[in-house]
């Protein structure tokens, strides 16, 4: 018998705001670093994804982001806190 997940196993990430200038809408950065798969090299990679913004974030600031039901065609993500405000 496969476990369903339950709601509090969402995905949750840190990014940094890249864009505010849609209504009620950010535009996050989230960067990883990952080895390249043949050279070991350590290569940054980055998503930009949109995030429901309650909490009028600046570009720049620090958030967190967690995965929600669709909320339009590309907005699956909503921000849970402003980790750290752009100074």
């Amino acid at each position: 018998m496969s476990e369903q997940p339950t709601r509090n196993s969402r995905k949750v990430r840190r990014g940094i705001v890249a864009s505010n200038k849609m209504t009620k809408t950010v535009v996050v950065e989230l960067v990883r670093s990952v080895q390249h798969p043949l050279y070991g090299k350590t290569v940054k990679r980055t998503v930009r994804l949109k995030a429901h913004d309650e909490l009028s974030c600046d570009v720049g600031d620090t958030v967190e982001v967690m995965e929600t039901r669709p909320l339009s065609r590309d907005k699956h993500w909503r921000v849970t806190r402003i980790i750290e405000k752009v100074k």
